[in-house]
């Protein structure tokens, strides 16, 4: 990238850790190597063989990518994703405008520094939680530096959430400019041969990948000085990467700065001097100096080599003026013709950063957020023509991954002010883990009214579970249909929704919409049949607000004091209302005389009070075969694998089946339960416990916790003081 361009990313302080641990690679129930001190884990970065001169900088590690070896990483039970990339499908898009099968967006993110990036989340809400997964068909672990290591694997979180979204993740390999303290050497590095021929650094970049369980690496050589022999070496060396990397289910894809003569001049289009680095990868990166007619012509050129143009990726830079950003929409998605080329979008966490210090609670963020991929119309249905901003949801068709039973989604973002458990806090402290974040609806939002439009957001001041519930506020006057998720369901004779709410101020009536056809075209409503939210097999949970422990911390004990009053509510009713002012509710709903394949799922609230102010809250949504599911199987063999006073690293055995993720908490002497956090790993990081209630040891439970977030039996582990 031009240096006018970058943000080189420097050291971090040491971050504070919240939630998050994991596996290893090869063999998931191995223990991860002992480490000598309980040291808190970061992602991995590395050189790729000689280390700069000097010594490093504080909280930064110089690490050789040609000696790494996963049995000797330490740090790799944390660092390891555990989520497996899931399949999706292109639904019937959200308006007219939305084109399947043509530009796709790729997007360049730093989520943190390189350098103490940590592995399990940390105690803060202000965080990137990128949510609109649907929009995107490639993600880049953004950063590098030539003071840390200018290799980046993408750490567990970030690439537990994508995966579950359907999206790969790919690595960063960036070799920087000169006047970015880049050295030639470090390319040389790179690109080196063994006596046979190959390219070690290649085999180890696959290597990587493969253990951390991420999708292959984004290659960007900036480094300038070089000639045509090195030129040579890296065509090589790409082959031989990509090669390798597809034998694994890997990609790679190349940035337009390399030319196959080895020195570094941007095109800002396919052309001769970087055509063979296009045909050697998966795609490429086309560099910020594009214009209507170099990316007219990439996309032919493209076509004539008899690759898909959408395999190139037309750079935005919206680093420094996000959704303000002036660009030439019509050179890349021009309305009423096809796409010319996709979308790469370089640092869309803009929408985090250039919030002021006291502006970055979670809603100003996901508001921000949205603006920036929904449009200024805030609902994909129906975007605003006006707006200057062409966001991805008006060019681009979401995708879902939501195609099996059981399905269920508390709309945990991934980030929160608090943790919730049953609609009761049981740790007061902000924390974020992205690797929690639930599959989230994908067109956000979708509201279909003849009335006026109340407003919906992914809310952080309650919860049913996790951070995070969606809150509809506004003066109802008509009913209201809000679209949530777009599926490939399978209905069976026993199958049953489940729905938690919560109504706070007015008076609605709830009904589940559930489509078993597609809409009949884009921008077209489902074919929903409204289904009554009765009373029968409703449980309702008192609001029990208890004092916890902040994640990762060790203060106060855990206690849930749920009450279970009967659920009220016109039973029978067609329109059954859901009276759940003070209290959350949980209601099942059959899906008796429906079959084939749930489409698309939905609530339609309608008022019962007039136009009075209406605040009503969703907290949950599962689609699940009717009576009581399995508790998942048990994790096994949990153990302490280092200690520094009351720093840990945890360890155990992955429970057998699926897992949503693992919870831990800390017993006490008095009975109670203290809850430590939650995190998709089989590995675990607590700083600063002290001895309590004069126990002997600390004791530590971890459970399983399944799709449904039914707990399996915990597992437990001792540590003496």
């Amino acid at each position: 990238m031009n240096p006018s361009r970058r943000t080189v990313l420097i050291a971090a302080g040491a971050a504070a850790l919240a939630p998050a641990p994991p596996a290893t690679a090869a063999s998931p129930a191995t223990a991860a190597p002992r480490a000598t001190a309980a040291t808190p884990p970061y992602a991995a970065y590395w050189y790729p063989d000689s280390l700069p001169a000097g010594s490093p900088g504080p909280g930064i590690t110089w690490r050789s990518l040609k000696s790494w070896r996963a049995a000797d990483d330490p740090d790799l039970a944390f660092n390891a994703a555990t989520v497996p990339l899931a399949p999706r499908f292109t639904p019937t898009p959200a308006n007219p405008t939305a084109r399947t099968g043509q530009a796709r967006v790729q997007a360049l993110v730093s989520f943190g520094p390189t350098s103490a990036n940590p592995s399990q989340g940390s105690a803060t809400a202000d965080y990137y939680a990128l949510t609109h997964w649907a929009y995107i068909d490639e993600l880049v672990f953004w950063g590098g530096s030539a003071g840390e290591g200018l290799i980046l694997a993408p750490n567990a979180p970030v690439v537990d959430a994508a995966h579950r979204h359907g999206v790969p993740v790919l690595g960063n390999v960036f070799l920087p400019p000169a006047a970015y303290g880049g050295q030639l050497q470090w390319t040389r590095d790179l690109v080196q041969q063994d006596a046979t021929g190959h390219y070690p650094l290649a085999a180890q970049l696959v290597a990587v990948a493969a253990a951390y369980g991420f999708d292959g690496w984004f290659l960007n050589a900036e480094t300038g000085g070089g000639n045509t022999a090195l030129g040579t070496a890296m065509l090589g060396f790409v082959k031989e990467l990509r090669a390798l990397a597809a034998a694994k289910g890997q990609r790679v894809t190349w940035y337009d700065a390399l030319t196959v003569n080895g020195t570094v001049s941007w095109q800002g289009a396919l052309t001769s001097q970087n055509q063979a680095f296009f045909e050697a990868a998966d795609g490429m990166f086309v560099d910020f100096r594009w214009s209507a007619a170099s990316l007219a012509s990439s996309g032919t050129k493209a076509d004539r080599l008899g690759r898909s143009r959408y395999e190139l990726w037309a750079g935005v830079d919206v680093e420094s003026n996000g959704s303000g950003t002036y660009v030439n929409w019509d050179a890349i998605v021009p309305a009423g013709k096809p796409h010319v080329t996709s979308i790469g979008f370089y640092r869309p966490e803009w929408t985090r950063n250039h919030l002021p210090a006291d502006r970055r609670a979670p809603g100003d963020f996901h508001a921000a957020d949205d603006r920036f991929w929904t449009g200024r119309s805030a609902d994909p249905s129906r975007p605003d023509p006006g707006d200057p901003w062409r966001a991805p949801a008006v060019s681009v068709a979401d995708r879902s991954t939501v195609t099996s039973v059981p399905f269920a989604t508390v709309f945990n973002t991934g980030h929160g002010l608090r943790w919730y458990e049953e609609g009761a806090v049981v740790s007061e402290s902000p924390w974020n883990h992205l690797g929690l974040q639930d599959r989230l609806p994908s067109r956000r939002w979708v509201v279909r009214t003849a009335g006026t439009r109340p407003t919906v957001a992914f809310d952080f001041a309650d919860a049913w579970r996790g951070g995070s519930s969606v809150l509809v506020a506004g003066e109802l006057d008509q009913p209201v249909v809000l679209d949530l998720y777009a599926t490939r369901l399978p209905i069976a004779v026993n199958t049953v929704v489940d729905l938690t709410c919560r109504g706070e101020s007015g008076g609605v009536n709830v009904e589940l919409a559930v489509a078993t056809a597609p809409p009949s075209g884009p921008g077209e409503t489902p074919p929903y049949r409204y289904l009554a939210v009765n009373s029968v097999n409703t449980r309702a949970v008192g609001q029990a607000t208890v004092g916890g422990t902040g994640v990762n911390s060790d203060q106060a004990p855990e206690g849930v004091n749920s009450a279970h009053p009967e659920a009220r509510g016109d039973s029978g009713s067609a329109h059954a209302r859901v009276n759940s002012v003070n209290s959350w509710q949980t209601v099942s709903i059959p899906l008796t005389g429906l079959s084939g394949t749930v489409h698309a799922l939905g609530v339609r609230l309608t008022p019962t009070d007039g136009a009075t102010p209406v605040r009503w809250r969703l907290g949950g949504l599962a689609v699940r075969p009717d009576g009581t599911p399995p508790a998942p199987a048990a994790p096994s063999a949990a153990r302490v694998t280092a200690a520094n006073g009351g720093d840990l690293r945890l360890a155990w055995n992955p429970a057998p089946g699926p897992v949503r993720h693992y919870t831990l908490h800390r017993l006490l002497a008095d009975g109670t339960r203290r809850f430590l956090g939650a995190t998709g790993q089989r590995a675990w990081f607590v700083t600063g416990l002290r001895p309590e209630q004069g126990e002997p040891a600390a004791r530590f439970e971890v459970r399983a916790v399944g799709e449904l977030y039914n707990a399996s039996a915990p597992v437990t582990v001792t540590h003496p003081w």
